[in-house]
């Protein structure tokens, strides 16, 4: 990565988004040395303009925010690092230094809540009750939210639509967790399908 950091008096800009929501959680500065030590230990390491030395987001919050990728723009002196975050990324206690909607992004937050659901079960939670029951229940958990779907848009309210959808893309999250799949490999077939 070739990366132009004299336009800026040894410093470029570096966007933080985050990996599986999308969400832009905020803006630091690297010099070259800080972005050393964030490909060699996995973790961002910003340049502190305001304490003047390196500084890895979380060295005393534990709110470390751990690589996944990154990227460089077009005129090689702006970076974009997506990363999986631990805990809040702003000082203020919120996910984001920015005060954007969340909801847009949260159908990638109920994947994140399945998969920990999975990873760390929880005795009577509904996830763990439906996973006892095995595939063929959630996957006729699915056609049955499907079909409330439908009739909620031919016979019902707004709102009942609303929920009736929900309950579906929730279920439908499920299944895709228990065959191994997530929201990125739907994605990736509707994006080839537009091309």
């Amino acid at each position: 990565m070739n990366i132009d950091f004299n336009k800026g008096d040894g410093l470029v800009p570096v966007v933080i988004q985050h990996e599986q929501t999308l969400e832009v959680l905020m803006l630091g500065y690297m010099n070259a040395e800080a972005f050393e030590k964030t490909q060699a230990e996995g973790k961002v390491t910003f340049f502190s303009r305001s304490k003047n030395r390196l500084w890895t987001k979380g060295e005393e919050s534990g709110n470390f925010l751990f690589v996944k990728s990154i990227d460089i723009d077009c005129d090689n002196d702006t970076l974009l690092i997506k990363v999986n975050p631990v805990g809040p990324t702003c000082h203020t206690g919120s996910r984001s230094c920015f005060k954007t909607e969340y909801n847009q992004n949260f159908i990638f937050e109920l994947e994140n809540i399945i998969n920990d659901r999975y990873e760390n079960p929880v005795e009577g939670s509904y996830i763990n009750k439906m996973r006892g029951k095995g595939l063929n229940k959630i996957a006729q958990k699915v056609g049955e939210e499907g079909v409330e779907t439908v009739i909620a848009a031919l016979a019902e309210t707004e709102e009942d639509l609303i929920g009736e959808a929900a309950d579906l893309l929730f279920h439908l999250t499920f299944l895709l967790k228990e065959k191994g799949l997530s929201i990125k490999d739907i994605a990736k077939k509707l994006e080839s399908r537009h091309k």
